[in-house]
């Protein structure tokens, strides 16, 4: 039956938990969560928030694709002028066919983001402010410093740039970047170079908003099935 107490997050720790068991699964190595476009948005947040991440007795990694939005960890946002501007993030923005692998954009600068604009900016899951549910009880920096420590790979479709495939136009999601590539470059960047995590993040050639194309691309396989080179 319903119960409104229980979480998306609550059915996956149980999903990780139960994978997890040798009884079931004696041979299991690595546990990846992972998803494209809402499923990204979900990933992104489940790998800050989950409360099973170092208890299973397995190691779990997380494949971020494509998402519309992240949670964002402090209260400011890449700032609209070089890599953030609007006119740049478009068109496959430099396509540079011999580049491999094909490196982020960079040139993103961070600052305070102006509410009038977007009155719930901050707000979860676009940001740390007013959570309920799972995530009430946690505290900021709890959320933060699981979200540096965690295991991440950011997968970017290199033509991810345009506003198609249920693209989020909302103001609150526009203030994280006008595209999703954008936007996933300028949140590793900051989580990265300013909090100080080590997190991946790969640009997937010639891939627009389409997770076949993401997932089934061989750069991206030792992210999806990490050990498994070795095995062989």
């Amino acid at each position: 039956r319903a119960d409104a107490s229980l979480s998306s997050f609550d059915f996956v720790d149980q999903i990780l938990r139960k994978l997890a068991k040798k009884s079931s699964f004696p041979n299991l190595q690595h546990i990846v969560v992972t998803g494209h476009s809402a499923g990204g948005q979900f990933t992104n947040r489940y790998a800050m928030s989950n409360t099973v991440h170092g208890t299973l007795g397995v190691p779990v990694s997380y494949v971020v694709a494509n998402p519309s939005s992240y949670a964002w960890p402090d209260a400011v946002r890449p700032l609209t002028q070089d890599d953030a501007d609007a006119a740049t993030a478009k068109d496959g923005w430099s396509f540079m066919p011999n580049a491999n692998p094909l490196p982020p954009h960079t040139k993103f600068t961070f600052g305070p983001f102006d509410a009038t604009k977007a009155q719930n900016f901050n707000t979860w899951p676009a940001g740390l402010e007013n959570r309920t549910g799972y995530t009430a009880q946690m505290s900021n920096e709890q959320l933060k410093k699981q979200l540096v420590e965690r295991p991440t790979t950011f997968l970017l479709g290199q033509v991810d740039t345009l506003p198609l495939g249920g693209f989020d136009s909302s103001a609150v999601a526009m203030a994280q970047g006008p595209t999703r590539r954008a936007r996933g470059e300028a949140f590793v960047k900051y989580v990265n170079e300013v909090l100080g995590a080590k997190h991946r993040i790969v640009i997937v050639p010639e891939c627009g908003h389409n997770d076949r194309c993401m997932f089934t691309t061989g750069m991206v396989f030792p992210f999806l099935f990490p050990g498994a080179a070795e095995a062989k």
